[in-house]
């Protein structure tokens, strides 16, 4: 779930962090750009791990910053294909649940990948809201959001930042945790992951023991 990358980056100091030390004024510099952002094909950056080696200090004509080549590791969060992860249920609609990590939002399971036999049906507690339920041995199995929920991750997704955006549209998501190309959701992706629950021992933890 957990990776460290190693990028190498040209950074630009400002003149007025040249009074801190310097390996902790490009740390700042760094965090600030990359924390908490999401790189193509590497994942969600969770925290800087080290510097390995910084490079240059040249001022350019004009320009009173000092220019360094930085290479650093990166703690980033990837799952690989096939991984089970524990998640919240954060939304659920007709088309299917969203789950959140906490630190990360943009996990769909789509209602194909949902256990079979479900169907949904109004949500006593939210209106606006579904809830999914499992139909085994004639009993009925309800998603209601009071456990945990495993999931298996099917896709990882990094779209492409759209130039316009409607007024009132949700968030851009940079990453997404699903199972196929972006079907007809009802929520706004970016990156994204799709996970399947359709598997013995996966659902609500509750489910299994």
């Amino acid at each position: 779930m957990f990776c460290l990358s190693e990028i190498e980056h040209t950074l630009r100091l400002p003149p007025h962090l040249l009074n801190l030390p310097l390996a902790e004024a490009i740390k700042g510099e760094l965090e600030g750009l990359f924390l908490d952002k999401v790189i193509a094909k590497l994942g969600l950056c969770i925290s800087l791990y080290d510097i390995r080696s910084i490079d240059g200090g040249f001022i350019f004509p004009g320009d009173g910053a000092s220019t360094y080549t930085v290479r650093f590791r990166l703690l980033m969060f990837r799952p690989f294909l096939g991984e089970v992860i524990s998640a919240r249920l954060k939304e659920s609609s007709s088309t299917g649940l969203r789950l959140s990590l906490g630190f990360f939002d943009d996990i769909y399971i789509p209602r194909a990948l949902l256990p079979s036999p479900s169907h949904d049906e109004p949500d006593p507690e939210d209106k606006n809201q579904v809830r999914w339920i499992w139909e085994f041995n004639e009993q009925n199995y309800p998603i209601d959001g009071m456990d945990e929920i495993r999931f298996r991750v099917h896709s990882i997704q990094y779209p492409s930042l759209p130039l316009e955006q409607d007024d009132g549209s949700k968030p851009f998501a940079p990453m997404l945790i699903t199972v196929r190309k972006p079907f007809n959701l009802d929520f706004s992706i970016t990156d994204f992951m799709l996970g399947s629950l359709d598997a013995d021992g996966l659902g609500p933890i509750a489910w299994w023991v």
